[in-house]
């Protein structure tokens, strides 16, 4: 009869074990969950950059030659009223010497324009060339401080370690002086 108590108190003492353990590894997969999920909310699109889907600008107060920059997506957008000697700069060049061969044409609606994502495709730096008084690169477009790419003035890449071209945002011309952006 004491061997039967020894062996139900034993019994009775391990399904009690194991269920102290179930509770106490299920309380730390919750805590850590509950921990974490901030971080991995934070992670998503505030709803500052959810909701600006799509940007207007009015082109209108933007002289030839000026350049200016817009967000949108919480990315900086880079527009160039360009002139007719950047235009025929950025048509004149050879495509079999870029690195990224696009003809100007097919990286702009109207030829005046240049709009682009102003982000290195590098490292993701953002390039000078903006502002007046910026080093605009050896071709007049943009330079990147950070590794030494140039872009042209159809934002190409011509030089450094950046491997393609400015990336193009989807836009279109709503009118002849207002451009939506996404």
């Amino acid at each position: 009869m004491a061997d039967s108590a020894v062996r139900q108190d034993g019994a009775a003492g391990g399904n009690r074990r194991d269920f102290l353990e179930l509770v106490a590894w299920s309380t730390f997969g919750v805590g850590t969950l509950a921990a974490i999920w901030p971080l991995i909310d934070s992670l998503n699109p505030s709803a500052a950059v959810l909701a600006v889907a799509s940007t207007e600008v009015d082109l209108e107060p933007i002289e030839t030659g000026q350049r200016i920059t817009v967000l949108w997506r919480g990315k900086p957008v880079f527009i160039d009223h360009r002139t007719e000697e950047e235009i025929q700069m950025a048509r004149s060049v050879d495509l079999d010497e870029l690195r990224d061969p696009e003809p100007d044409e097919a990286r702009v609606q109207k030829a005046e324009w240049l709009i682009v994502i102003g982000i290195c495709t590098h490292l993701g730096c953002v390039p000078l060339g903006q502002r007046s008084g910026e080093p605009r690169g050896q071709w007049g477009g943009w330079f990147c401080p950070c590794h030494g790419s140039h872009y042209d003035t159809a934002g190409r890449i011509r030089k450094g370690p950046a491997p393609r071209n400015l990336d193009l945002p989807p836009y279109q011309f709503v009118s002849d002086t207002l451009v939506r952006i996404g």
